[in-house]
Order: structure tokens, then sequence, then C-alpha cells
């Protein structure tokens, strides 16, 4: 039986790329509550623009070393909210608000799996066991994500946890992304946000129509 990818749309700034998202069958869009992103809107802005969905579409709040105080007070205003975190954040400062979660992994750009220094997946996936999913993007400099891909190849063969594909993905590779991750994990999700925009923090409505397309492929090959 054929999987279904469950779609994030992230870093939506106006009203009309969350209507574009959600007409072209996102399951979730994503706010950046990060100051230093170009993509960053404040927590009023993003309950204003998840007031535009309807049932059964999930808003994301993504946070970056937030304080409890800020993402308490971003909460309250989006009840319904699942919580993403992209910075140092630890599992009891991600447990710490109630809230289902999602905990972001920084995967290195080229770099397997093996030797002291180099990035554990499966021990990342133990230690923040209680997250919905682990979204998995590049290590980049800063946080928040630099809209590129790392080598999916070198992924650990058997993940136990349900993964977030992110990083650099568009309509034209998102359909390889997901045959190469699906069968290492649980169940896989995708996250996009420079691939289907025309600058930063303004998405294009025909580049989110053909990623989610390519999404739909790819379940067609599962």
């Amino acid at each position: 039986m054929n999987q279904r990818t469950r779609i994030k749309i992230c870093g939506l700034t106006r009203e009309e790329d969350v209507d574009a998202a959600v007409a072209a069958g996102a399951d979730a869009v994503g706010f950046v509550l990060y100051e230093p992103s170009a993509r960053y809107v404040s927590a009023e802005r993003a309950a204003e623009l998840a007031a535009r969905l309807p049932a059964y579409i999930t808003p994301v709040l993504l946070f970056v070393n937030a304080s409890a105080n800020q993402v308490a007070e971003a909460c309250a205003l989006l009840p319904t909210a699942l919580l993403q975190f992209h910075g140092d954040e630890s599992p009891a400062d991600c447990l710490r608000h109630g809230r289902p979660f999602v905990r972001a992994a920084r995967i290195p750009l080229d770099a397997p799996e093996n030797g002291d220094d180099s990035f554990n997946l499966v021990k990342y996936a133990h230690d923040f066991n209680a997250a919905q999913a682990i979204l998995l993007d590049a290590h980049v400099d800063g946080f928040g994500g630099g809209g590129k891909t790392f080598n999916w190849s070198l992924l650990p063969p058997n993940v136990n946890a349900h993964l977030v594909l992110s990083g650099g993905l568009t309509p034209a590779n998102v359909t390889d992304g997901i045959l190469q991750v699906r069968p290492r994990c649980k169940t896989l999700a995708v996250d996009v946000s420079s691939g289907v925009e025309v600058s930063k923090g303004v998405k294009s409505a025909d580049k989110i129509k053909q990623f989610v397309a390519a999404v739909r492929a790819a379940d067609e090959k599962t």
C-alpha cells in the first residue's frame, strides 16, 4: 500500500501564501518566530495568518533558543500549534511547554556517521524520543536552515523514529529524497521553504503546487 507523505510549507509571511499552501494540499504550515530570519513573523502575525487555516491543517511555530516566556506567549496566541525547535534546546526545554513538538537535527553536509566526532542520528532520536518527529536539516552556519541539502545516502539505515526531511528540497529533488530516506525510518514527512520561493519569505503558488505534485509522485512509487 502506498504511504502518504505529510507536507509542511514553512516560512510563510503572507496571506496569499497560506492560502496557496492550503489549496495545494499541505498538511501543515510553518511560521518562523526567530528574529534574525528573513522569514521572521511575530507571534501576533503568526496568529493572524493561522486564523486562515481550515480544520486539520496544523500551524507550526519554529523557535531558535527562545526563552520559556516567549514560547509560552506564542502558545497562548496559537493554542493548536505544533512547536518546532531548531536551536540548542535540551529534551527538558522541549517538554516544558506541554505541547507536541518536532526537534530539528543538524546533519553534516557530507560526513558519514562514523567516528567519535560525527553526528549520531540514532542517539539523537533516542535522546529526543518524546518528539513527534526528528526534522533533518543541513548543518550550516547560523540557525533556521540554509536551503542546502545534505547527503541523504549517508543516513543510517534504520532510525527508530518518525522523520521530517528538510534542507534544500525543491520540486526537482523531493521525489528522490523521499525514495532514499523513507525506507530508513518509521514514517517520513517533508518540509520546504526556500525551494518554493521567488524571494526570501515570498512563496510561489506554482512552485508549491509543483512540490506537492512531486511528493505525490514519490508516494506512487512506494
